[in-house]
């Protein structure tokens, strides 16, 4: 079994040092999904929301999550991100959102929290929207899908 990064020889939470690991460029991509009633994914693909577009404001706020994961999350680095894409896709046969995160960058430590973060947070601002319509939005799951780079290798989930 692999022991755990963040905590010490003493069993205390700390962060690792990077400085002596190679840059590399590393790549990681997540899911989340956001379920809900037929009703409100049609009102959110025809665009009738009266916040406005809801993909797109879950879109640019996956990209800022992402961007600001280390002030979120004890422990991580601040990341120079070469590259965050968030896409969404309804899914009207599961009435559901399907939200895919991607993050690049070349760097000494990976971007799976970023990726994670990202589809995360485009998750939550549909909720967000969309909540004086639908209180009972389930969100959930939310994976890591494959990662590449770095000394651990590459992940990529089963199918």
């Amino acid at each position: 079994m692999s022991r755990l990064t963040h905590i010490n020889t003493a069993g205390e939470a700390h962060m690792v040092d990077i400085s002596a690991k190679s840059e590399t460029v590393r790549e990681a991509r997540a899911e989340a999904f956001v379920e809900m009633r037929a009703e409100t994914l049609a009102m959110i693909v025809a665009g009738d929301h009266h916040k406005g577009d809801v993909f797109a404001t879950a879109r640019i706020a996956g990209i800022q999550a992402a961007k600001r994961t280390w002030e979120l999350i004890p422990l991580c680095h601040p990341l120079l991100l070469s590259k965050v894409e968030v896409q969404l896709e309804a899914q009207t046969e599961y009435c559901r959102v399907r939200i895919e995160s991607c993050c690049r960058l070349s760097g000494k430590t990976g971007v799976e929290m970023e990726a994670l973060t990202a589809a995360s947070v485009a998750a939550l601002t549909i909720y967000d929207m969309c909540k004086a319509v639908q209180k009972d939005m389930v969100i959930g799951p939310v994976r890591l899908l494959e990662k590449s780079g770095g000394k651990s290798g590459n992940f990529k989930v089963e199918a």
